[in-house]
């Protein structure tokens, strides 16, 4: 029994960093201008406890994005339609590029985070392996469709952190005007919508995000 004190005083320590790493993040120009310093006194523990719990700067963003990332995997792994497996794969490859690009909308900033943190590129990080062979198996299931793996690819291209921040920023698209641009744009690369009995013109729907 006296063991559970510390686990759970761990635990609590745990989210109340991510907490403020993610709070600190959205709140300033660039992300690489909050420090492991900044994150530890926003969340009121000491620097030590940030680096045996997330190794360094980079550990904590990768930690952060993945824990703001479950409940889109496991929609996706084991959710109903749209975005779970029994839902016919244009809809579903569809449904999957459109909550990618709605969880990117919500959580821009720590999107940019992670692929500025640390990585020559962020095709090297695990989430980006992950999503790309989800997409790329859902894509060999298309009757007719080939090149799976590179088709994968660019599709995920299109909703980069970085390509969607200078769309919304810069070029002003509204989140709405870039999803439809975006189901307009993957359609034409999945092919004719009767192959798979997705209706024509039909608007994917991942279930998450704010709509």
């Amino acid at each position: 029994m006296p063991e559970r004190k510390p686990r759970a005083d761990a635990a609590r320590n745990r989210e109340a960093v991510l907490e403020a790493a993610d709070r600190l993040i959205a709140n300033r120009d660039r992300p690489a201008q909050v420090t492991m310093a900044d994150i530890a006194a926003a969340a009121g523990v000491g620097k030590g406890t940030l680096f045996r719990g997330f190794g360094d700067r980079t550990g904590l963003i990768h930690a952060l994005f993945e824990a703001r990332l479950e409940p889109v995997r496991q929609a996706v792994t084991e959710g109903p339609h749209p975005l779970g497996p029994a839902t016919p794969p244009r809809e579903r490859a569809l449904a999957l590029l459109d909550a990618l690009l709605c969880f990117k909308l919500d959580h821009r900033h720590l999107s940019l985070a992670l692929e500025e943190a640390g990585s020559d590129s962020p095709y090297g990080a695990a989430h980006y392996d992950w999503w790309h062979g989800t997409l790329s198996g859902v894509l060999e299931r298309l009757p007719g469709f080939t090149g799976s793996d590179f088709a994968a690819h660019a599709l995920l291209a299109a909703v980069r952190a970085d390509l969607v921040d200078h769309l919304t920023g810069r070029r002003n698209l509204s989140r709405e005007r870039l999803r439809a641009q975006l189901a307009d744009f993957a359609g034409r690369v999945l092919g004719d919508p009767a192959s798979d009995g997705t209706a024509d013109g039909a608007e994917p729907t991942s279930g998450t995000g704010n709509r």
